[in-house]
């Protein structure tokens, strides 16, 4: 527990220093607003799909939600608003979903802070960092796992026929073994300023 206590300080010492004071506080909290805005599109959208692909025939339809309309839907997002928006995970699912360095530094600090007993629902980052030469506003919000999600990132709970479709679909799925409330994941939100 202390080396993630340790490592989440460190993680969030460099986040701070990452971050040039190069914009006006008034500027980062717009970028902080829409990128707010864009995770709540996003979320909700996405949401919207996976329950009508669950009433409509049940987890195993729903896979192909995550799957196939999830990078749809954010590449739409990304599209119209010039951001780049995603999803991460401590735990894959999917391998391109893989974090960029502050999503990864921002996911560590966010499984300490759960770890301590901070409310997930709150767990948020933002900053601005240098990326090959270029500064670039991220923002990541953790994803509570609510109770229809635990029929697909679950654990023993989870059927048969959508374990199979999972390995079928995600050989390599470690977004497995969540219950309600936990983090299961990130929305990532990310703009170059330059």
């Amino acid at each position: 527990m202390k080396v993630m206590t340790l490592r989440a300080a460190m993680c969030s010492a460099a986040l701070a220093l990452a971050a040039p004071a190069m914009a006006s506080d008034a500027d980062v909290e717009a970028l902080k607003a829409e990128a707010a805005g864009l995770m709540k599109e996003f979320g909700d959208t996405l949401r919207g799909e996976l329950v009508a692909a669950m009433q409509a025939g049940g987890p195993v339809n729903a896979i192909s939600v995550c799957n196939e309309e999830a990078p749809v839907i954010a590449a739409s997002i990304s599209d119209a608003s010039g951001w780049d928006v995603g999803r991460s995970s401590h735990r894959l699912r999917n391998p391109l979903n893989a974090p960029d360095a502050f999503t990864a530094a921002a996911i560590d600090d966010f499984v300490a802070r759960e770890a301590a007993g901070e409310a997930v629902d709150s767990l948020v980052s933002a900053g601005i960092v240098e990326e090959d030469g270029e500064r670039v506003f991220h923002m990541v919000k953790a994803i509570p796992t609510g109770e229809p999600c635990v029929a697909c990132h679950g654990g023993d709970n989870v059927k048969e026929e959508v374990v199979a479709a999972l390995a079928e679909m995600y050989p390599e799925d470690t977004a497995r073994g969540f219950s309600p409330g936990q983090m299961r994941g990130v929305f990532t939100l990310s703009k170059v300023l330059d």
